[in-house]
């Protein structure tokens, strides 16, 4: 059984290597977000599996470089940026998507890759992502001229409900959860979130704005639907663009008047 798993994630990677060349000349056409996952749903128990293993991951991981890009820092919107993704939250991800609990955006592509992956198979290919570093974009700094944030730059909203929330309609700091730069925290599972692409952030916001879920233990689904039932469509989009633009400080950045590091 082994074997046939080995050789199948072969032939998902020769796949996986050709739609990269096939895809250089044609025009790719999303998926529709309620594009059904057609795959038998598996059940995937992960509390028997131990701490995965980057080496291992990063050959069974050369299937998701087609989307993702080879460290997990994709350049494609449709797509996630997965590098520096804490493990646990990673490897959970993977198994909402194999046992079909996790449907919306592109699960129908994403399934059967991850129906292909034992459970252990699944905390190495995360593993592996978790020691990649994380990429970031650019925010977007185009100046509101009405409503409740004129004056404000687009990314600026986002900036104060990540960092300040907003007490008086009760949406805490982003922070709380995800860190200050967005790192996510790997204890609970919250995930890393700076410099992700901003359309799929956007996306997952909706999502959990429309609180539906088939989460058997929904517990995490339900804080973040609680956090952005309250949010406005314009405000959805200046997180997604704040998150796109934060991440660590580079060691080559110099600030004003701070002499170079060593």
């Amino acid at each position: 059984m082994r074997h046939a798993r080995v050789i199948a994630l072969a032939g998902l990677a020769i796949a996986a290597t050709a739609a990269v060349a096939y895809a250089a000349q044609t025009t790719v056409v999303p998926v529709p977000d309620n594009a059904p996952v057609e795959s038998a749903p598996l059940e995937v128990d992960l509390s028997k599996t131990h701490w995965g293993d980057a080496e291992a991951g990063a050959t069974k991981a050369t299937a998701c470089a087609a989307c993702h890009g080879a460290d997990g820092n994709s350049e494609n919107p449709m797509y996630p940026r997965i590098a520096g993704q804490s493990e646990r939250y990673m490897a959970r991800q993977l198994a909402l998507f194999a046992s079909g609990e996790r449907h919306s955006g592109l699960a129908a592509v994403m399934a059967p890759f991850a129906q292909m992956l034992s459970p252990q198979d699944m905390r190495d290919v995360a593993a592996f992502y978790a020691t990649q570093k994380a990429g970031a974009g650019v925010a977007d700094d185009a100046l509101i001229t009405e409503g409740r944030y004129e004056g404000l730059k687009f990314y600026e909203v986002g900036e104060k409900l990540y960092r300040g929330g907003d007490p008086e309609r009760g949406i805490p700091a982003c922070l709380a959860c995800h860190g200050p730069a967005g790192t996510g925290n790997p204890g609970p599972a919250y995930p890393h979130v700076g410099g992700q692409m901003a359309d799929y952030t956007a996306r997952r916001l909706q999502e959990y704005q429309a609180g539906v879920t088939s989460e058997k233990d929904p517990a995490l689904f339900n804080i973040m639907a609680e956090v952005a039932n309250g949010l406005t469509e314009q405000e959805i989009g200046a997180l997604a663009s704040y998150l796109q633009g934060l991440h660590d400080r580079a060691d080559d950045v110099v600030q004003a008047g701070t002499p170079p590091r060593p």
